[in-house]
């Protein structure tokens, strides 16, 4: 049939439908059917929406709505016999049969009797499955249309379903599995959300906390949120300043694997952080990741840097690059790619950004940075988008395929992380790198989720230092 056709809906008077007349309609029932029809309805009976669970009920699988399939009818008459303008009166279904995901139901209409005197007819309704079995039977009663309709299909909305964040979150806490709790110490937490992300780490079995800051006032604030201090431990220091220096001075003894910002600046954590007599730098210079969850994109996505370094030089932008593809290395993904992100997908003079992405091409290519696939400059529709790089002839093993996006600045990583957070519904954690510990640096406005989903990255990040050669 022609696409013209298909976007015609015509119905079928009551004077063009005779008794015996009928027509059909088939449709397979795949598993966004079934969610779709839960959220529609509301029925999230865990039959159909509860793997788990419907492997213990008597059907051993997940199965349909019977309703799905008896909203089949609905479509058929009120669709195509007799089509538009057709006013149901009544509807009675049994249900003989479940549906499962994958059977294909063909339901079928026939005229069984008219009413001349008010343009009533009544319909015997049948469904069976592929095997031929009936899953559903009854009957439906309808005002008939009495004028010729043939109008254009109606263009509805697309309806895309996406994993929830908090399924995502409990995927992304998945990378802990079997690692022990680590030494974790909190720095100032005297604000809800850090407070509360702190103890919901510890509850998950990621961490053993400290938490560094005036005790009096955390214990105050836990009291009055109805939350247990089980299992944490206590340094009192008076302000948030001291939390900082004693915090830092915590993992550079090694008493604690991590440490995690509380409710103070991320300047002031940083600053004695980066302290060349007493912090914990190394050799590699410190940088941060927002590791996003984004519903729209199949893989993980790194964005780097959009916290620490403001405007980083191209030996600093090689660090950055070294320190995400050695987390993207103790995060499985084997051969990270790296998208070296500017305004323009070639090279200009006038634009840094390029000259710096081509550079660091070649230092890949080089050996001086190690263990991923590096292309740039790509503009970031190229990096994760295959279309749109195929449009432009960008042939790349990276463009469309990104793991890692490098980002000229702070201010462009930092709206860019915080649109997908706000704009896509991204999930989202965040980690500072190249210091002697992992830190978890989220924003002050971050939930509690945000903050223990980032300090799953560190449990994983402190695990692979204790293993030999790290």
């Amino acid at each position: 049939m022609s696409e013209e056709f298909h976007d015609i809906i015509e119905n079928r008077v009551y004077a063009e439908i005779e008794v015996g007349d009928s027509a059909t309609l088939a449709r397979t029932l795949r598993p966004e059917d079934i969610q779709l029809f839960a959220i529609i309805s509301g029925d999230m009976n865990p039959t159909h929406v509860d793997p788990e669970y419907a492997r213990s009920s008597q059907f051993r699988e997940v199965v349909g709505h019977g309703m799905w399939g008896g909203m089949l009818f609905s479509n058929i008459l009120g669709m195509q016999f007799p089509g538009p303008g057709t006013v149901y009166v009544d509807q009675s279904l049994h249900f003989d049969r479940s549906v499962r995901i994958g059977d294909t139901l063909t339901v079928t209409v026939t005229c069984q009797r008219k009413f001349d005197h008010n343009h009533h007819i009544l319909f015997d309704c049948i469904c069976v499955n592929q095997d031929g079995e009936r899953v559903i039977r009854g009957s439906a009663e309808v005002v008939a249309p009495i004028e010729k309709i043939r109008r254009a299909r109606a263009t509805l909305p697309e309806i895309k379903l996406s994993t929830t964040k908090t399924a995502r979150y409990e995927h992304l806490l998945e990378i802990t599995r079997g690692l022990a709790p680590i030494p974790l110490a909190v720095i100032h937490p005297c604000d809800a959300e850090s407070l509360k992300g702190a103890l919901q780490a510890r509850d998950r079995g990621l961490v053993d906390p400290t938490l560094v800051g005036p005790e009096e006032k955390i214990r105050k604030l836990a009291e009055e949120m109805g939350l247990n201090l089980y299992g944490c431990q206590f340094l009192d220091v008076p302000h948030s300043h001291a939390a900082a220096e004693s915090g830092v001075a915590l993992a550079r003894e090694g008493v604690v694997e991590a440490l995690m910002k509380g409710s103070l600046h991320t300047d002031e954590l940083m600053s004695e952080v980066i302290d060349k007599a007493t912090g914990l730098r190394t050799e590699r210079r410190i940088s941060h990741v927002f590791l996003m969850d984004v519903p729209t994109y199949p893989r993980p996505l790194m964005i780097t840097d959009a916290a620490v370094n403001v405007a980083p030089d191209l030996p600093t932008k090689a660090d950055i690059v070294q320190n995400a593809i050695d987390l993207a290395r103790m995060l499985k993904i084997a051969e990270p790619k790296v998208a070296l992100l500017a305004a323009v997908e070639t090279v200009n003079p006038k634009m840094p950004a390029t000259l710096d992405a081509a550079a660091l091409c070649k230092m890949a290519d080089r050996g001086q940075i190690k263990g991923g696939l590096l292309d740039g400059p790509l503009a970031f529709d190229n990096a994760i988008s295959v279309v749109a790089a195929r449009t432009k002839g960008i042939k790349s093993v990276v463009a469309g395929q990104a793991d890692i996006l490098l980002v000229p600045d702070i201010e462009s990583g930092n709206m860019l992380a915080k649109q997908l957070e706000y704009l896509a519904d991204a999930l989202s954690a965040g980690i500072v790198l190249g210091a002697r510990v992992p830190i978890v640096l989220t924003s002050r406005a971050d939930s509690a989720q945000t903050r223990t989903a980032s300090t799953a990255i560190a449990v994983v990040m402190a695990h692979a230092k204790r293993k030999p050669g790290k």
